[in-house]
């Protein structure tokens, strides 16, 4: 541990947040390492973002390379590997990855974001890549002219079901209220696209097939009654839940798992611990929110910093 390199910051993960602190921290000067076992985030889920200021129509792939080059044009010390622990000692943070390697810093940001969150229902681990996909984007080209689902009625699900027209034969929105939560304007969108069948007070029940996805079944919260729908293709929107399995003591939590921060500062209940983005308990997840945090937690960190080394 002697011959470690001591980083003024350690950032987990590379999405909005992540990678907004990462710019904010190098532009400050700041020993500055960011481990993300991917880069983009939630982003690259994203079929469009039509509300980040300057960019009124891109795509979430687009918008995810375009914070990746900014990020990399300040020559960024970068790791591909998951953090699966934290402890602090002496007023230093240790992080151990899932290869195996550590990492020593005297502050960190926790940036992780959040994962899918599965539907938990028989089926559904075991068609995964087989019909089941959580990422529109990435996979809506392999249901050209095949019947798909989309689960939730949010305003990504509701995306999904618009870009998934362009290739699939018909699409079926599933929708456990009585009504879609999605913007007036992308229901508007669905409403009139004559692929899409939306299907309210829906709980799907089962994923069914041999070797790929054949059929869903759902019931209607209303009736009772059960319905079979013949897709192949599942395609998974109803939210999300905090990436926070590696840190457990160091920080508090919210009833949704999600990190508790200080509001002016991202400070969590360590010293010299900061979380920012979709991770923690801020009250909106959206793209610019995020990057917010994230420029706010940087800033926090080099003020920590600068009474830390009085």
């Amino acid at each position: 541990m002697e011959n470690q390199v001591l980083y003024d910051l350690i950032i987990i993960g590379a999405g909005p947040a992540g990678i907004t602190a990462g710019i904010y921290a190098i532009r400050k000067k700041l020993r500055t390492l960011i481990i993300s076992k991917d880069f983009q985030g939630q982003v690259k889920w994203a079929v469009s973002v039509e509300n980040y200021p300057g960019l009124p129509d891109i795509k979430g792939m687009d918008l995810a390379k375009k914070f990746e080059d900014h990020l990399k044009q300040y020559g960024a010390e970068i790791v591909n590997d998951e953090v699966i622990k934290i402890g602090k000692e002496n007023q230093i943070f240790e992080l151990i990855t899932k290869n195996g390697d550590r990492f020593i810093s005297l502050s960190v940001i926790i940036a992780s974001g959040a994962d899918p969150r599965p539907l938990e229902v028989p089926g559904e681990k075991e068609f995964i890549a087989k019909g089941v996909t959580y990422c529109t984007t990435c996979d809506a080209p392999f249901f050209k002219d095949r019947p798909v689902a989309v689960i939730g009625g949010g305003n990504s699900g509701v995306k999904a079901a618009i870009e998934l027209t362009h290739y699939a034969s018909k699409v079926y929105l599933l929708e456990f209220q009585e009504k879609l939560a999605a913007d007036e304007l992308e229901q508007e969108r669905a409403r009139h696209n004559e692929k899409i069948e939306i299907i309210n007070s829906a709980a799907l029940k089962s994923i069914e097939g041999k070797n790929k996805v054949e059929r869903i079944t759902y019931e209607d919260v209303k009736s009772k009654q059960k319905k079979n729908l013949k897709v192949e293709g599942v395609f998974v929107s109803v939210g999300t839940q905090p990436a926070t399995s590696f840190i457990k003591e160091m920080v508090d939590f919210n009833e949704k798992d999600e990190i508790v921060i200080d509001p002016k500062t991202g400070q969590t209940k360590t010293a010299g611990l900061f979380s920012a983005g979709d991770v923690t308990d801020v009250k909106y997840n959206q793209i610019v929110i995020a990057a917010g945090e994230g420029a706010k937690a940087a800033l926090s960190v080099y003020d920590y910093l600068r009474n830390l080394k009085k």
